[in-house]
C-alpha cells in the first residue's frame, strides 16, 4: 500500500521510488532535515580567518568584546525565550489552574522586571564600550620591547599602496610584516574613502584624502591574513584586497633585500601613473621610494586620484591581464 505522504515516489525522507514508505509514518519528517543541519554546523564550525580567529592582541581583544556583548545580550534573550514558552505552557486550554484575569492591568512587580533587566543590560554593555575604546584606542602603542615597524598606507582606486619609510621601499596590494613586532600604521587616502581592515588582526579604521589615521597592529606568529577595503568605492572595490604576510625578522629582512633589487623607482611622476583607476592589480613591488611621497599625498602637493566617477578607466598598472 502506498503511503500518501510518498506521492510521486521521489526517494526522499525514506520514500522509495516506487512511492512505498520505509519508515513508520509516525517518526518526525523533521528527522529528514538532520543531515543536511549537521553539514552546515560543520561547516560554520569550520570556518577560520575572520574576526574570530584573531593572530594578534588587538584582534584577540576584539574577539573578547564581541563575546562579552554577546554574553551580556543572552542574559535577556534566553530567559525571555525561556518565560515565553513557561507562559505558552502555563496558560494552556486544559490548564485549570491557570487564572484569567481581564480585568489586569498593572503590576509594580513586573514593571521593576521589564524596565531594570534592559538598563542593566544597558549599563553593563555601555561598560565594556567605554572601557574597550579606550583600551583600543587605534593611536595607542602597543606594549612591546620591540621598536614597531613603520609602514604608511595609501587607498587607491582600486588597490593598496604600501610605503615602508625606514627601508626605502614599497609594495602593491601586499603587506609584509615581521611576526612578533608591532606594526605604526599612517593611514590616508589618494581618492575617496576607504577602510583598511585585517579581520584576523583587528580594528577597522578609515583612510581619508588630505587627513591621516593612525593604527597600530601586531600578528603573534608567522602566518598570511587576508586584507580588504570594508568601504564600496566604485567598481573596481571587489579587487580592492591584499595579503599580509607576517613573516619572521630574518625573513623580513630578506624580503626587504629582494624588494631592493627588483622593481622600479616609486618617485612622484610614476606615482601620477600609479593613482589612476586600475582592476585586479596583482602584487609588486618598488625598489626605492621618494621619501616625501606619503607627506605630500596627505598634503595634497599632489594632486587627489580622479577618483570611481570617472568612468572608461584603463587596465590598469600591471593588471593580471597583462602579467
Amino acid at each position: 500500500m502506498l503511503d500518501p505522504r510518498c506521492a510521486g515516489g521521489t526517494g526522499l525522507c525514506g520514500c522509495p521510488r516506487d512511492g512505498r514508505r520505509i519508515r513508520s509514518p509516525a517518526r518526525p519528517r523533521l528527522l529528514c532535515r538532520l543531515p543536511a543541519a549537521l553539514i552546515v554546523l560543520l561547516l560554520v564550525g569550520g570556518c577560520s580567518g575572520g574576526v574570530l580567529d584573531p593572530q594578534g592582541p588587538i584582534g584577540a581583544a576584539n574577539r573578547l568584546i564581541l563575546l562579552d556583548a554577546l554574553g551580556i545580550m543572552l542574559v535577556i534573550v534566553v530567559p525571555t525565550i525561556v518565560a515565553i514558552l513557561l507562559f505558552g505552557w502555563w496558560f494552556r486550554a486544559s490548564n485549570t489552574r491557570a487564572r484569567y484575569r481581564p480585568d489586569f492591568v498593572y503590576s509594580g512587580g513586573i514593571e521593576i522586571v521589564v524596565w531594570s533587566i534592559p538598563i542593566l543590560v544597558i549599563l553593563f554593555l555601555g561598560g565594556v564600550i567605554w572601557i574597550g575604546s579606550h583600551a583600543l584606542d587605534p593611536f595607542k602603542p602597543i606594549s612591546s620591547p620591540d621598536k614597531p615597524a613603520e609602514v604608511q598606507v595609501v587607498s587607491l582606486d582600486w588597490k593598496w599602496l604600501f610605503i615602508y619609510p625606514d627601508q626605502g621601499v614599497a609594495s602593491i596590494n601586499e603587506l609584509v610584516v615581521p611576526a612578533g613586532v608591532p606594526v605604526h600604521f599612517s593611514l590616508t587616502s589618494a581618492s575617496v574613502m576607504n577602510m583598511f581592515f585585517v579581520p584576523q588582526l583587528g580594528s577597522m579604521i578609515a583612510t581619508m584624502n588630505g587627513m591621516v589615521t593612525q593604527l597600530h597592529l601586531a600578528a603573534d606568529k608567522p602566518g598570511e591574513f587576508y586584507g580588504q577595503s570594508a568601504q564600496y568605492s566604485g567598481g573596481g572595490f571587489s579587487d580592492m584586497n591584499f595579503m599580509v604576510r607576517a613573516v619572521p625578522q630574518d625573513a623580513f629582512a630578506q624580503w626587504v633585500a629582494t624588494a631592493r633589487q627588483s622593481g622600479s623607482a616609486l618617485d612622484r611622476t610614476s606615482y601620477l601613473a600609479l593613482c589612476q583607476q586600475s582592476k585586479n592589480v596583482s602584487p609588486f613591488t618598488y625598489r626605492s621610494v621618494d621619501a616625501n611621497l606619503f607627506d605630500a599625498i596627505v598634503s595634497q602637493q599632489l594632486p587627489p586620484c580622479p577618483g570611481p566617477n570617472v568612468e572608461g578607466a584603463g587596465a590598469g598598472v600591471r593588471s593580471r591581464t597583462e602579467r
